[in-house]
């Protein structure tokens, strides 16, 4: 029994082996008929067997690899890629505007230094672009101006420029010129020969108070027609009561002549015209003009200089462009009762005033104005420290004929201060959300 158990036991263990030879035999045979194995391709593209890499090699192909992948994105980038579109022609560069400055021209000799940094501090207040100031002055006002303006604040002097010329006058006698009016006044009529430079130009007496922006007057240039060159006020609404109507024993201009204190000129034109004179038949430039006018007519002018100005646009009305009263108001124009309608209508835009009333008792209305704007501190409030002490000078003020429509005096600059206000909060705002 034993040995049938051992026999059954040996049996088994050599079927066992034989199977297993059989199973590895036929692993090297081709397949069978029908079947198919894949191939699956060598790293490299061939059907070579690699060796085994060492650690050393297993660095070199991860340093090598990303080359080769780079290689092949650009390969297949390529091959995808759409042919390079034609670039447009670049835009060319826009043109930059130049900044556009305005000029504002003053005479100041004697003791006008104070009353002509008044109002240049009222026209740096208000207006929005900036000025350049041509201020024309005896040599010894020059370190007061230099001082006076150098004491304003650094934010305020960003808005304007100045430049301070010797009095000089081209033709005649400089100290005949010189006394013709008010010291130094005629100078004015020099401006487009000593201004080559300058387009168009704004004169001002040293006694004007601007109570809107400048930019506003200096807008009536866009006006002017094809002839126009210069812009003034009249001298008087009424002829019963004008000066010139009544009293003038030369010609001037319109039917009450017109008043020199703010004019407005376009300098070009004016040196370009050929103006027609009761001198000659044929046309004199400007500068040839001026000293024989003032040879003829120097025995029977009163105004100097405007008188003069008055004579030459008598000739020539087509040149002139004549702008309400309220640019140019006096005291004329409500010391006789009120008589500027314009001034009524809007407010007074420019304050003229003329006959010292700055500095006497005489006219308290238009002296409040002056005192409050040179007194003003650049750092205060506008209405705080300038529209609330307007008012209260103007109830001091209503018993003259002036005082009592302060609704003419006043309206104008509340109106610009609210516009000065309400810039400086749109850009105080801006700011604030840019930083």
């Amino acid at each position: 029994m034993r040995t049938h158990c051992k026999l059954l036991a040996s049996l088994l263990c050599l079927g066992g082996l034989l199977i297993l030879y059989l199973l590895l035999g036929n692993a090297d045979e081709p397949p069978v008929e029908g079947t198919r194995r894949t191939k699956l391709p060598a790293p490299s593209g061939q059907d070579k067997v690699q060796p085994t890499p060492t650690p050393g090699h297993f660095r070199a192909i991860e340093e090598h690899k990303p080359k080769r992948e780079t290689r092949v994105k650009k390969k297949k980038s390529n091959v995808k890629a759409k042919p390079a579109k034609i670039r447009a022609p670049e835009e060319k560069q826009k043109a930059v505007v130049p900044e556009e400055w305005m000029h504002l021209a003053v005479v100041a000799c004697g003791d006008r230094v104070e009353e002509t940094v008044t109002m240049v501090k009222s026209a740096v207040l208000f207006s929005v672009k900036k000025i350049r100031f041509h201020i024309f002055a005896e040599d010894a006002l020059k370190p007061e101006f230099d001082r006076k303006l150098g004491e304003w604040p650094r934010q305020l002097s960003r808005k304007f420029e100045y430049k301070i010329y010797p009095i000089t006058f081209s033709v005649g006698n400089a100290q005949e010129w010189k006394k013709l009016f008010k010291p130094c006044a005629a100078q004015r009529l020099f401006l487009p020969m000593i201004l080559q430079d300058v387009d168009s130009l704004l004169y001002v007496d040293t006694d004007v108070l601007f109570l809107r922006p400048l930019d506003d007057i200096w807008d009536f240039l866009k006006h002017f027609n094809d002839t126009q060159l210069a812009a003034m006020a009249p001298e008087h609404e009424v002829p019963k009561i004008g000066w010139y109507s009544r009293f003038a024993r030369h010609p001037f201009y319109g039917t009450t002549g017109v008043n020199s204190g703010v004019m407005l000129m376009n300098l070009t034109r004016i040196r370009k015209q050929q103006f027609k004179n009761n001198m000659i038949p044929a046309g004199l430039t400007w500068e040839e003009m001026l000293h024989p006018l003032y040879q003829k007519y120097k025995n029977y002018i009163t105004w100097g200089d405007q008188d003069l100005l008055n004579i030459i646009f008598y000739f020539n009305p087509e040149n002139l462009f004549v702008f309400p009263c309220q640019w140019n108001y006096r005291p004329d124009h409500c010391m006789y009762g009120s008589n500027c309608k314009s001034a009524e209508e809007e407010g007074v835009s420019i304050l003229h005033g003329n006959r010292g009333v700055y500095h006497d008792d005489k006219q308290p209305a238009f002296k409040a104005f002056y005192e409050v704007i040179r007194d003003y501190p650049f750092d205060g409030n506008l209405f705080q420290s300038m529209y609330y002490p307007l008012q209260t000078k103007f109830l001091e003020s209503v018993h003259t004929l002036c005082g009592r429509i302060p609704q003419v005096f006043l309206k104008q600059v509340e109106s610009t201060m609210k516009k000065v206000y309400e810039r400086r909060v749109i850009f105080y705002a801006g700011s604030r959300v840019r930083g």
